[in-house]
């Protein structure tokens, strides 16, 4: 018999998972919570809102049933929005078996309280739990379109995680695994604030120093505060730290690039999200990243300046400017 795998969230990221696992053979249910979406997705066979003109397989099949979902396979992958992420699992719970395996794409923090991902599976769930979580440099439209793309799969269960690797790897989709669970969801939460700075950044007009300045420290702000909560410095220089960075911060397919773009326009923000119309999860991380920043005296300014920006109504071109005004120190 062929794997199975439910796959949880039918947005643009949870869908291209879903067409990778199933063109890679998997018996494939791809779950979603609005069932006018999901009727148009089963009549479609595609997802015209989020990635229009790539075909699902005959082996994806799709639900707004929950429960149909959890039955359907022990491996769920959850890519769902880091605030719908906890609710989603605590409706999940009772609809498994012991045997459920958990594995998110969900990039960011638990709103709630400012905590990892993980510890909301154990929490949920339990830390014996097979866990796991999917990051790196990956635009959904790009992996659902079959363009090569390289991704991390962070689990404290090496055997789950070469698991879920030989699933989604293919000819076209290198997974490598990491133990640095911590590091690896630290680098995904954190990089979506530099993306909303550095599209910020080029809103205003400014250019390809500017940018390249933004990612360097930035990239520097991640690994203080992953190395703070537990991470490991290597990972911040491997896919999931620097790839995702690069990537989100200079692709205009990134929502939070985007976002900070029209901010340096200036658009205000309920605007800018509008126009978008997608999740921007940089917004709530720029949050929980600057209160986890203030409660472990961890230096982070863009960070700092991204948040007043977002959250008390700092002009884009003054939290630029106080950037600069900083004292003047060494690097290293």
């Amino acid at each position: 018999m062929s794997q199975k795998i439910s796959v949880l969230g039918a947005g643009s990221w949870g869908t291209a998972l879903a067409m990778l696992a199933a063109r890679n053979g998997c018996q494939t249910m791809l779950w979603g919570h609005k069932p006018e979406h999901i009727a148009a997705l089963k009549a479609d066979r595609e997802n015209k809102q989020y990635l229009p003109g790539l075909a699902f397989s005959e082996n994806l099949s799709v639900t707004s049933d929950l429960a149909e979902a959890a039955s359907f396979s022990d491996l769920i992958l959850v890519s769902v929005p880091s605030r719908a992420f906890k609710d989603t699992l605590v409706k999940l719970k009772p609809l498994t078996n012991s045997n459920v395996q958990i594995a998110w794409a969900t990039k960011g923090f638990n709103p709630e309280n400012g905590c990892l991902l993980h510890e909301v599976v154990n929490e949920v769930f339990s830390n014996q739990t097979p866990a796991a979580f999917l990051s790196g440099p990956s635009f959904a439209r790009e992996v659902a379109a079959d363009l090569p793309t390289a991704i991390t799969i962070a689990s404290a269960q090496p055997q789950f995680a070469n698991q879920l690797a030989e699933i989604l790897h293919s000819g076209r989709f290198r997974a490598y695994t990491n133990s640095d669970l911590i590091g690896v969801e630290v680098g995904g939460a954190v990089k979506n604030v530099m993306a909303i700075a550095a599209g910020i950044a080029d809103g205003l007009g400014f250019g390809a120093n500017t940018r390249a300045a933004l990612i360097t420290r930035g990239l520097n702000e991640i690994i203080r505060l992953g190395i703070e909560l537990g991470g490991k410095q290597e990972t911040f220089m491997g896919l999931a730290g620097l790839g995702d960075l690069l990537l989100t911060c200079t692709d205009n397919q990134s929502r939070n690039r985007r976002f900070g773009l029209a901010l340096g326009q200036g658009k205000d923000r309920i605007t800018a999200s509008q126009e978008i119309g997608q999740e921007i999860e940089g917004v709530s991380a720029a949050k929980e990243t600057f209160l986890l920043a203030q409660k472990h005296g961890i230096d982070m300014p863009i960070t700092e300046q991204t948040y007043k920006v977002l959250y008390e109504g700092l002009a884009p071109l003054t939290a630029v400017q106080n950037l600069l005004a900083r004292d003047q120190k060494s690097e290293s």
